[in-house]
């Protein structure tokens, strides 16, 4: 049974995307900037944006941290989106998830110039990605994608079952693995899917991103199959100074022992996430130096 490591994927990422900084910094005297706006106080979020941060220095990026209060409204939001959209010197606008109640996730992601959508999420990237044209892919499928070719998993002609139906993870995963070159049977099952279970034992790579902790039990899934794990959740554990422990979506002690491939909670598909936003971050950088 392999154990896929995020943090050895994610490592050759940000070696590739060190050097590759490097020179384009060498050759065209710009160097990539990303703005994060945060708004409000949430600490997974402040700890995330923290993260991004600290990679963008590793990677020899500027950054900008735009840090909100939580009553900030949406119209300041949206005219800070829109300064930093005509901005020459920002290459990606990140806006840090969720949002406080009062505004509309949509609309603010909608705002954000396409051209600097390195997260993925504004519905042009959405509809280039569907397309199979050129996109910026969302940050999680993406390291998904590159975890499967590091340790190389075919996709092509295999029976892939997505559990969830997210805009940021589920949706553009299973778009993503139906495009040529990918070539997989896809099934997307979710919280309305009738018996689960029958979909994902067909699976021969199941990928898990519902949201909910050790919801993919062993009985699930078939034998030697690849198993993904994108979920991270806190539960309750007395046995910890914190009092909690991270878990998966996969019950990942009695699913291992079946798979051919699995990914670990924490150290999995969690640690690529940051790695890929700094390959878009580049990228993007790239293409606007080519529009100038």
């Amino acid at each position: 049974m392999l154990i896929m490591s995020g943090k050895e994927v994610a490592q050759e990422v940000r070696s590739e995307v060190r050097l590759s900084c490097e020179r384009f910094k060498a050759d065209t005297g710009h160097t990539p900037c990303l703005a994060v706006i945060l708004v409000g106080d949430d600490p997974a979020s402040m700890t995330y944006v923290f993260s991004k941060g600290r990679s963008c220095d590793e990677m020899g990026f500027d950054h900008r941290d735009y840090r909100l209060p939580a009553d900030t409204a949406q119209q300041t939001l949206l005219t800070l989106i829109g300064t930093l959209n005509e901005d020459r010197a920002v290459d990606g606008i990140l806006v840090q998830l969720p949002l406080p109640p009062h505004i509309d996730e949509r609309i603010i992601i909608s705002s954000i110039d396409p051209e600097k959508d390195v997260d993925g999420l504004h519905p042009v990237s959405m509809g280039r990605l569907m397309l199979g044209e050129p996109s910026f892919i969302p940050c999680t499928p993406g390291g998904v994608l590159r975890m499967l070719d590091h340790y190389s998993l075919e996709t092509v002609g295999k029976s892939v079952v997505v559990v969830g139906r997210s805009n940021i993870v589920g949706k553009p995963m299973a778009a993503l693995l139906m495009q040529k070159g990918r070539d997989a049977t896809v099934t997307v099952c979710h919280s309305r899917s009738m018996n689960l279970k029958a979909h994902t034992l067909r699976a021969d790579i199941l990928i898990a991103a519902i949201g909910k902790p050790l919801a993919i039990t062993a009985d699930m899934v078939a034998p030697n199959a690849v198993v993904i794990d994108v979920g991270i959740n806190r539960i309750a554990d007395a046995s910890r100074k914190s009092g909690y422990r991270l878990v998966g979506d996969v019950d990942y002690d009695s699913v291992s022992p079946l798979s051919s491939a699995i990914t670990p909670v924490p150290g999995g598909v969690g640690v690529m996430t940051i790695a890929m936003l700094m390959e878009n971050t580049l990228l993007a950088a790239k293409r606007h130096i080519t529009r100038r």
